[in-house]
């Protein structure tokens, strides 16, 4: 009787993530790790989405209670948790939730789901708003001199009001989503003995750019917190520590913040691949960044064509984007290559960022032009009527190159080496880029992408005069022009759209 193999294990598995308080920089290690291996990744509304710049090949679905989808309950979320796990020959599942995964957030119960699904799963606990946001707001949860201890209750009152009397012990008491029943909490907690005038505070959206505190006391936090439009996600304290904001406040007063970019939403419009290092220019600004995915590169159609035009090639090798620097040394990888192969070629790159990425690989570029910019590479370019160049690009370049060497007697030589095709957007993505403040864009490709997937009704910022062209032939009719082609300058020029009328 013949043996059928056995069949292949399941790759079934869930990490249960806390995504942190909103800062995308409190997601820790583990967490950053756990998002990188996903293959479908699941979040919430107090999740930030810029977190899901580590896991760019994952299938992302939307999961919150508000933004942009309907109501999910919690019992179909642990249904979709364990069936994405299941599907196929099984998935690696990331459950990303604001926060920390058992303080308030249902982790245990989606964590039993998946007990009673025979799926395995793991833990990552995230830093508690609990305490996070307290902190950005310069006020410690506990200190020698004030508070010896504390406790975390939850505002949510649909199934009773907490036994307050017995935390009459308990120096520093933080509620969690208690915005809405502030009026009601304040006054339980002075029935049960609490002080009328002890002092309170509440943060919304704590620990991002967005973060607002007030303080008054148990007495008049409600009203205060109501004067000011505070509303959730917000934590509110109550308890002598929060006297010491006025001495500790720290993140709100740090530079940037309340610059223009402080509480705005920019895009960044990049690549399927990796995350954007303009959104760490941006997020030291204040900025709240959304990364958007427009674009995504494929290997060139003919790679041995490629390969055959480069052995031996000795004159001009014309290099317009980092993405062809990567492409170029993965194509002389592939084919058993190294730098030595363009050995008799000289580099020319379009501007200092291409240059970089060529540094980067031990090679200087043998010229850059003053202006970053096909048109300014093409006039300025060393070259001689009759030399050969060979433009390394993607099937979509501009012919401004090829116009502008061609007049000059050059024998120019396009080659596909990679392709730039279309990332789609998600529904949620969508929207969210709907409402942002701003977009930059890097590339003629992004312009056009953008304006193909989500329209031109956007104000863009561009880097280079010869994007902000590709921008406007896209249709996009605000366009602000960065300087000089650098992620901090255009950081200003997305400050500059934000700012102006």
């Amino acid at each position: 009787m013949t043996q059928l193999p056995a069949a292949p294990p399941s790759r079934a598995f869930v990490s249960l993530i806390g995504a942190g308080p909103g800062d995308p920089g409190l997601l820790t290690l583990r967490g950053q790790q756990a998002l990188a291996q996903a293959d479908v990744v699941l979040f919430d509304y107090l999740a930030n989405p810029d977190l899901l710049r580590w896991c760019p090949q994952a299938e992302t679905i939307y999961v919150g209670k508000k933004g942009f989808s309907e109501y999910i309950s919690q019992e179909q979320i642990s249904a979709l948790l364990v069936a994405k796990a299941q599907e196929g020959g099984g998935q690696r599942v990331a459950r990303l939730k604001g926060g920390d995964v058992f303080v308030f957030g249902r982790g245990g119960e989606e964590a039993e789901a998946c007990v009673a699904a025979g799926v395995p799963f793991e833990v990552v606990p995230g830093v508690s708003s609990a305490i996070a946001a307290p902190a950005y707001a310069g006020i410690p949860v506990t200190h020698r001199e004030a508070a010896r201890s504390f406790a975390v209750l939850t505002g949510n009152t649909k199934e009773g009001g907490a036994h307050y009397e017995r935390l009459s012990g308990v120096d520093t008491l933080i509620l969690l989503m208690g915005v809405r029943n502030l009026d009601q909490i304040a006054a339980d907690l002075i029935a049960a003995g609490r002080d009328p005038q002890t002092p309170a505070a509440t943060v919304q959206w704590g620990t991002t750019p967005q973060q607002r505190a007030v303080t008054g006391t148990l007495a008049t936090i409600a009203d205060v917190v109501r004067e000011a439009g505070l509303e959730a996600p917000a934590v509110t304290v109550v308890g002598e520590v929060v006297r010491l904001r006025e001495t500790l406040r720290w993140f709100d007063q740090t530079p940037g913040f309340g610059g223009p970019l402080t509480g705005k939403t920019v895009a960044v419009t990049r690549t399927r691949e990796g995350a954007s290092a303009l959104g760490d220019v941006l997020r030291a600004r204040g900025a709240a960044v959304l990364e958007v995915p427009l674009i995504r590169f494929a290997p060139g159609t003919a790679p041995e064509q490629v390969g055959a035009l480069l052995n031996g090639f000795s004159g001009w090798l014309l290099l317009t984007s980092n993405q062809a620097v990567r492409a170029l040394f993965e194509l002389l990888e592939a084919q058993g290559l190294d730098a030595r192969a363009l050995a008799g070629a000289k580099l020319a790159a379009l501007g200092p960022s291409t240059a970089r990425s060529l540094a980067e690989r031990g090679l200087r570029a043998d010229f850059v032009p003053s202006t970053p910019g096909a048109r300014h590479l093409a006039a300025e370019l060393p070259v001689q009527p009759g030399e050969a160049a060979l433009h390394l690009t993607s099937q979509l370049a501009e012919d401004d190159l090829e116009r502008g060497l061609s007049v000059r007697g050059v024998q120019y030589q396009r080659a596909e080496l990679y392709r730039t095709e279309p990332a789609p957007l998600d529904g949620g993505t969508l929207a969210r880029l709907r409402a942002a403040d701003v977009v930059t864009l890097a590339s003629g490709s992004a312009a056009r992408h953008l304006a193909a997937l989500a329209g031109p009704d956007f104000r863009v910022a561009a880097m280079g005069p010869q994007t902000a062209d590709a921008a406007r032939d896209a249709g996009f009719a605000q366009v602000t022009v960065a300087r000089e082609a650098t992620l901090e300058a255009l950081a200003d020029a997305a400050a500059d759209v934000v700012s102006g009328p």
